[in-house]
């Protein structure tokens, strides 16, 4: 099996157990039995589990922000686009398995002691506000109101992990709306 394929299925196997279980509670060993890959294989891959946690969040990072950003686009004006965000985010929420957001979780278990997780969290956190402000640009609006978006966006997937509801998306898309409304 090509070094590809092998990274892949490491990966999906890192990004089923470190989201379903946490990062603390699995081991290299359950990553192994989960992908069929061995040990040795999967240590080749990557050296260390702080660097398949690292490589696991960089490629959620890829597909959830460019899963966001097909959703938005769906959307032609630009305040509907804002609102859009809330409305994906509350799909999100909704999914079965649906535990939280992966780099707060990461960050939780992890931060403090791993500054290359530390970095994925920051850099994915930086980029998603980061496309809040675009949307907010496009809309000739305020740029300090990204940064309440921003806000309210985390608050609602800190919520909804905590409540695994999805209300709290359409509670912080009531917020942005009425945040628009007042601009």
């Amino acid at each position: 099996m090509d070094s590809a394929v092998a990274r892949e299925r490491a990966l999906d196997a890192a990004e089923e157990l470190f989201y379903g279980r946490g990062v603390h509670s699995v081991g290299m060993d359950d990553v192994r039995g989960t992908s069929g890959l061995s040990l040795k294989r999967l240590y080749q891959l990557f050296p260390a589990k702080e660097h398949l946690v690292e490589a696991y969040l960089e490629r959620r990072d890829t597909r959830w922000r460019g899963e966001l950003t097909e959703y938005v686009e769906r959307h032609g004006e630009p305040r509907e686009r804002i609102l859009a965000v809330f409305d994906w985010l509350g799909g999100w929420f909704g999914e079965p398995g649906f535990r939280g957001c992966a780099w707060l979780n990461a960050y939780g278990e992890l931060g403090a002691t791993s500054a290359r997780v530390a970095a994925q969290v920051r850099a994915h956190k930086r980029a998603f506000r980061e496309y809040l402000g675009s949307l907010v640009a496009t809309a000739g609006l305020p740029d300090a109101l990204a940064g309440q978006l921003f806000l309210l966006a985390e608050g609602a997937m800190v919520t909804a992990g905590v409540s695994r509801s999805a209300e709290p998306a359409a509670e912080a898309r009531e917020a942005a709306r009425r945040l628009l409304d007042a601009v």
